[in-house]
């Protein structure tokens, strides 16, 4: 276990983030101050991935070499960092490739450090955690738009949590290539795009409206430059106002071509784009009675900053996030921490010899909180149902990978395990996932009888590739079930690659 995973960050050290947008690229490094994040350095590349993602989920050679060669420069600046202080993330255009994963082992080895991929609503969570530090304190609930390349995040929340989450398949990039082909822009198209995308936010805009947010706030590239053309443009002098968006809409279709884009304010690398925000703003702006908004300077990757502080200091989401989902499908505590008590009894005696760290032990503890959520669904095949359930679930804190990595647990907890469940999850959680499914397994086996009793003296060794339990031989006596159930499951044990020894003292 390395003193990083033991101890939470201290003043002095570095973390860092790396949001891998839709648009662009973005690496923050901080330096921790009287605990809290102070970036010390910025680096971004405007990949425009969304630009390059095929109908049929592949992505052309440009720009994969432009994202490998982005993340290549990072990788050089963080490359003296340990992965447990970086968070890299991918978003809306790394969710749509056909293959995921094939993409990230070359980022990833590019990069030099894991990289997540966040659902939309976790997304969210992190957009307005790093907005939230960086706006004034209040107590009324606010809400955060996030236009990205390929996706739109809304959130409501208060103080640091949000409280509503959307996400919706829109984005400047694939808005101004979808409603504005060619780069024509005509009222015409500009009316379509406008009512395309207000019927996408109708599923929630009444709801939205409901809830009493009381400011309205645009985070990231696409807001901040909107903001600052329509400054630059004397259409507003004070945020962003549905006037000033119409004024905006009405110089972009006067123009009638994006190739050839010059206004006040505008950056270069931003007009190519700039149609599709401005268009997912006025739809939002009129779906939700915005009457002002104004710009925010932190996003995504300052939450991402955040996080990695919270994870690090004993406020990790992710268990919030089991208890809820806990709650949600009526677990029976008890039965849950008996079975979570016996596997990290055992665990403690084969962490030295497996090389598991205190971030095992907690994928142990969140596995043996929700193996059994499936039986709200059925007790046949429950595992199946509780593996599909975390692998499809919205649970703040998690990426993709992780609930994956929590879903095979789930799924691989009783009956014969599929080693092919094993063979889907990214390299890194294999081992992880094999030694943690082990541990349960032998958890709930003690548990079987559902009640309070107490369990006998076990010893538990391990190498590599087996486990070898002792118990006493008066145990095996007066328990013959569990006897008969801890020889049946050597065979399962060697599917996970792990030879499983029963003895007796």
């Amino acid at each position: 276990m390395s003193p990083a995973e033991q101890t939470p960050i201290r003043d002095g050290e570095l973390i860092a983030a790396v949001d891998m947008g839709s648009n662009s690229f973005h690496l923050v490094v901080a330096r921790m101050e009287h605990g809290e994040p102070r970036v010390i350095d910025r680096l971004r590349d405007t990949v425009r991935m969304a630009a390059g993602l095929r109908a049929d989920g592949t992505l052309d050679a440009e720009r994969r070499a432009r994202a490998m060669a982005c993340l290549a420069r990072f990788g050089q600046r963080i490359a003296g960092l340990p992965s447990i202080r970086v968070r890299a993330v991918a978003t809306n255009t790394v969710r749509r490739l056909a293959s995921p994963q094939t993409f990230l082992t070359t980022a990833e080895a590019a990069l030099g450090h894991p990289i997540e991929v966040v659902s939309g609503r976790e997304e969210g969570r992190l957009i307005f955690l790093g907005a939230a530090h960086d706006l004034p304190a209040s107590r009324e609930p606010r809400l955060v738009i996030d236009v990205g390349g390929g996706s739109t995040e809304f959130i409501i929340g208060r103080g640091l949590a949000p409280l509503h989450t959307e996400s919706v398949q829109a984005g400047c990039i694939a808005s101004t290539l979808r409603f504005f082909p060619g780069g024509k822009l005509t009222r015409k198209r500009w009316q379509r795009a406008r009512s395309e995308i207000g019927v996408l936010l109708q599923q929630f805009a009444e709801d939205f409206r409901e809830s009493g947010w009381q400011d309205a706030y645009g985070s990231s590239g696409t807001a901040k430059s909107i903001g600052a053309v329509v400054q630059a443009m004397k259409f507003s002098d004070d945020g962003i106002t549905p006037a000033s968006l119409a004024a905006l809409s009405d110089a972009l279709i006067e123009h009638g071509q994006i190739g050839t884009l010059k206004l006040p304010g505008l950056i270069e690398e931003r007009a190519p784009v700039i149609a599709g925000g401005v268009v997912i703003f006025e739809a939002a702006f009129a779906a939700l009675g915005i009457e002002r908004l104004r710009v925010c300077e932190s996003s995504m990757r300052e939450g991402l900053l955040w996080d990695l502080l919270g994870r690090a200091g004993g406020s990790d989401p992710r268990t919030a996030s089991i208890d809820a989902l806990a709650t949600r499908y009526g677990v029976d505590r008890a039965q849950a921490r008996r079975v979570e008590s016996t596997a990290l009894l055992l665990f403690d005696q084969v962490a030295r010899a497996w090389k598991l760290d205190s971030d095992a032990r907690e994928w142990l503890s969140w596995a043996s909180r929700v193996h059994e959520i499936g039986l709200a669904i059925a007790h046949s095949q429950h595992h199946h149902h509780g593996a599909y359930i975390l692998r499809h679930a919205d649970l703040a804190g998690f990426s993709r990978q992780e609930q994956q990595l929590l879903a095979a647990v789930v799924e691989m907890h009783r009956r014969k395990p599929d080693r092919a469940v094993v063979a889907t999850l990214p390299q890194r959680y294999r081992q992880l996932a094999r030694y943690t499914t082990a541990l349960l397994r032998l958890a709930v086996l003690f548990r079987r009888a559902r009640r309070a009793e107490s369990l006998p003296q076990m010893r538990l060794a391990a190498s590599s590739k087996s486990l070898r339990l002792t118990l006493p031989l008066t145990w095996f006596e007066q328990h013959p079930l569990s006897e008969a159930d801890l020889q049946q499951e050597q065979s399962p044990m060697a599917e996970l690659g792990i030879k499983l020894d029963i003895s007796s003292s």
